[in-house]
Order: C-alpha cells, then sequence, then structure tokens
C-alpha cells in the first residue's frame, strides 16, 4: 500500500500537477513536494516513502543521485522518473540507477494518470517512447536466447514474479522461501540476464511470455 510519495521535481507547475494527480489516483496519500535534490535527500533522511517520482535535470544535481540513494536506503520505495529527457544514455543510467519505471511529462495527462493506475497493479510505467527505446536497445545490445535459457526453474518463476511489482517478502511467502533465498535467486537472475533493475526484469519476463498467464499456482 502506497502511503507516503515523495515527489521531485523543480518547476512549480510540474511539480503540482504531479502532486495533484497522485492524490487523485491514491486517495490522498501523505505527499513530500521538494524542488531540489538537496532537499529530496533530506526528506529521505526523514521519512520512508513507499513512491517516488523524480526529475532528472535539476539545478543542483542528477536525479539519478536520488534513485541510487533509494535503492540501497529504502528499497522498497518504488522509484519512477518522470522528466523531459529521453536519450539513450538518460534511460539507461535511470535504469541502471535503480528507476523501476520511466514517464515523460511531455506525455498527454490521461496517459500519465494510466500508467499510475497501473502502477497499483504491479505494472512497471513505461512511456510508449521509453519502451519502444528499450526494445530497441535490447534487440541491438540484449542478451541472447542462450543467456537466458541458462535460468533455472526457480529463477525463472521468481523473475515472472518481480517483474509483476511483487516485493522480496511476498515472493518469498508465495514460495514459502526465506527472502534472503530469494534475494540470491534475483542477484543470479540480474547477473545472468546482464540488468540491474525491475524494469529491465519486466521487459526480459515479457520477451520469455512470463507476464501473459495468470497467477502463481
Amino acid at each position: 500500500m502506497i502511503e507516503r510519495v515523495l515527489i521531485l521535481e523543480d518547476i512549480r507547475q510540474s511539480r503540482e500537477f504531479l502532486a495533484a494527480m497522485v492524490a487523485r489516483i491514491l486517495n490522498s496519500p501523505d505527499i513530500v513536494k521538494e524542488a531540489s535534490l538537496r532537499g529530496a535527500e533530506h526528506a529521505c533522511g526523514r521519512h520512508k516513502f513507499d513512491l517516488a517520482l523524480v526529475d532528472l535535470g535539476l539545478p543542483d544535481g542528477d536525479g539519478t543521485t536520488l534513485l541510487r540513494k533509494l535503492t540501497v536506503e529504502q528499497p522498497g520505495c518504488i522509484c519512477v522518473v518522470t522528466t523531459v529527457m529521453a536519450t539513450d544514455s538518460t534511460i539507461v543510467g535511470a535504469l541502471a540507477a535503480g528507476a523501476q519505471g520511466y514517464l515523460l511529462k511531455s506525455d498527454p495527462e490521461p496517459l500519465l494518470e494510466h500508467h499510475l493506475r497501473l502502477l497499483m497493479d504491479g505494472v512497471p510505467p513505461l512511456s510508449p517512447q521509453i519502451a519502444r527505446r528499450i526494445m530497441q536497445h535490447f534487440q541491438l545490445t540484449g542478451p541472447t536466447h542462450e543467456v537466458e535459457t541458462k535460468l533455472t526453474k526457480r529463477e525463472t518463476e521468481v523473475l515472472r514474479l518481480i517483474a509483476r511489482g511483487l516485493r522480496v517478502s511476498e515472493v518469498a511467502e508465495a514460495f514459502g522461501l526465506a527472502e534472503s533465498t530469494v534475494i540470491t535467486h534475483i542477484k543470479s537472475v540480474y547477473r545472468k540476464l546482464e540488468i540491474s533493475s525491475r524494469a529491465e526484469a519486466a521487459l526480459h519476463a515479457s520477451r520469455l511470455g512470463l507476464l501473459s498467464g495468470g497467477a502463481t499456482d
């Protein structure tokens, strides 16, 4: 359940727009709004967040710094980039820093709202333009089928669930495993597929047809 949200956005109009959308979708959670990287870092020291919407280009730094901080210090926080930047380097950099979604502020409001609502169902929010670029990136540089087939049956099952947005504790409960064992499986999956984020995991799971079926038996 998402109860506290951090919005890092230096443009006031965009900040208020995102805050209003989040309040509407999540039924008015506790929203902390920051206009600078330093302010957001301080906020992370005071609060635990369930969701963070992070701009990348900021007056006092790069939003990927906050993504890395949250990934390490608050691993339960869902980090989603909200930006106008759509170059390959910024996309890859954000995913490598721990982003679990990437939305373009230039997308129509109904589309942004649609993606944020899907987030509540565990679907990584990706703007269509970003999804296409990531797919193109994988087509050119992604792991081969030979690498993918090296996943064990359990690793494949774990990949399917984390790609659907389940937390480590939920995956552990689903399979009757210790959380430490699930973490070991996730690390192995990431290493074999040469990925570093849930967004990339979701794309691989989709390529393998793991997201088309129902819930875990």
